[in-house]
């Protein structure tokens, strides 16, 4: 399974789906699922690309990352 899109060179990430017990490939740029023999399966929706959206908003709320602190260490040559 090649990692980039043979249509646009868009990088492709996996997206496991419970019900088909497969995963799909989708393209990063054009919004197509692949499937592992490189053959276009379906367009992402609209409302799947909102509910990614939403998902990752809510990530971007609730989670709480705190910052490191970056230390020189004393005394090493």
């Amino acid at each position: 399974m090649p990692l980039f899109c043979k249509q646009c060179e868009g990088r492709r990430y996996p997206i496991y789906k419970e019900s088909n017990k497969g995963t799909l490939w989708l393209c990063n740029k054009c919004q197509n699922y692949t499937d592992s023999e490189d053959v276009i399966i379906r367009e992402q929706t609209e409302q799947e690309r909102a509910n990614v959206k939403a998902k990752a908003d809510e990530f971007e709320k609730t989670s709480n990352f705190p910052a490191e602190k970056l230390s020189r260490r004393k005394g090493v040559n």
